[in-house]
């Protein structure tokens, strides 16, 4: 009988060994590839809003940092911003800097080493007008576009190692309440700044002075090459290089324009720009950090339209590519890895980011992320 009790011991204590063993290859297959980085979307979420936080995976693979989502201090709408660039980071990657929409307020929120989110107190800074919908950063400075009837302008702060805006006096460029400004961005340089007005199809083009006020160049707000210019970029490698997308001008009409920017800022149209993609409302602009390629995200058709890009800005379509295996996702803004390995998409309708692999000018679907309930995300920032 002991000699059984001690058999049958014995061979439960294999079993046990044999299955630990067996459970370290299974765990090793399944684990995520090394994080190298974190991805960042304004979720827009009613009342409350917050900003969700994943870590990013050298295949390009997402996971929710623990926390995540972060309250941002203020409000959001819980509707579709219809904008670009509603989050960014400060160029120093310590800080993000978030529109809260709904309450009229500009979050900024310290990264932690594990890409966690701090509000520091007074975080939360009035946006100088109604309804703040993009962020520019560059350096020390930061612009707003609000587009708020009664309090739509760009308006200028400083940003200091501590994480504190400081409202730039005199910087105010005050809108028309039928304006809607769609983006406000810098070049690279910092020295010039551009905002998109979708509500009456025009343009802003501004020098940036070393105060950091804004002169408008001559002729600006120029008429747009299409109805409802919307997200827009300046080309990473030629800062003189504007290229801009209009939304508005129906179904499979989409198009993007490109202009070279003077150096007082007045915008002349490239070749023979407007560059149609065939596809319905081009909303959202990222180019390759090389400056070789354009990707358009076309809410409408669900698709993101790539082309290639000429030394002289000119564009040459190379295809557009689903957003999402789901018929009839739309999708928002897109954002690429530092390293421009992958390219992440807000996916609005089925509230989830996309992720593309980049070769070139070629996209591969990877899977996708779920955001958290309640997000009609408005921005996303990759780093």
């Amino acid at each position: 009988m002991r000699l059984r009790t001690l058999v049958l011991r014995a061979t439960m204590l294999i079993g046990l060994a044999l299955g630990t063993v067996a459970a370290v290859p299974a765990a090793a297959s399944s684990s995520a590839s090394p994080v190298v980085g974190h991805v960042y979307v304004d979720d827009n979420t009613t009342g409350t809003n917050t900003i969700a936080a994943f870590e990013r995976h050298a295949d390009g693979s997402l996971a929710s940092v623990p926390g995540s989502p972060f309250a941002a201090g203020g409000a959001g709408t819980g509707q579709s911003l219809a904008s670009q660039g509603a989050i960014q980071l400060s160029d120093d990657g310590r800080y993000l800097v978030a529109v809260d929409a709904g309450s009229n307020q500009i979050s900024i929120l310290k990264i932690k080493n594990d890409g966690g989110l701090m509000l520091p107190p007074n975080g939360v800074f009035s946006s100088g007008g109604i309804t703040p919908v993009s962020v520019a950063v560059h350096g020390n400075l930061v612009y707003v576009a609000n587009a708020g009837p009664g309090g739509s302008n760009y308006t200028g702060f400083t940003l200091n190692a501590g994480g504190h805006l400081t409202p730039l006096n005199n910087s105010t460029v005050p809108l028309p309440d039928a304006a809607q400004p769609g983006d406000v961005l810098f070049d690279s340089t910092g020295t010039k700044l551009a905002g998109t007005r979708v509500g009456t199809s025009q343009i802003d083009s501004f020098v940036v002075g070393a105060d950091g006020r804004l002169t408008a160049a001559p002729g600006s707000p120029s008429a747009a090459q299409g109805l409802g210019p919307f997200g827009s970029e300046f080309r990473p490698t030629n800062a003189s290089q504007l290229f801009v997308s209009n939304a508005h001008d129906g179904t499979g009409n989409g198009t993007i324009s490109a202009f070279s920017v003077a150096t007082n800022g007045t915008l002349s149209s490239i070749g023979s720009s407007p560059f149609p993609n065939l596809q319905t409302a081009p909303c959202w602009i990222e180019i390759s950090h090389d400056g070789q390629f354009l990707f358009a995200v076309n809410t409408g058709s669900g698709t993101i339209s790539r082309y290639s890009i000429a030394g002289d800005g000119t564009l040459t379509l190379l295809g557009s590519t689903p957003v999402s295996s789901q018929a009839g996702v739309g999708a928002v803004d897109a954002r690429l890895s530092p390293d421009g390995s992958t390219l992440f998409v807000d996916e609005s309708t089925s509230a989830t980011i996309g992720a593309f692999a980049v070769n070139g000018g070629s996209l591969t679907e990877l899977p996708s992320t779920p955001l958290p309930a309640g997000a009609t995300p408005a921005g996303i920032v990759v780093n």
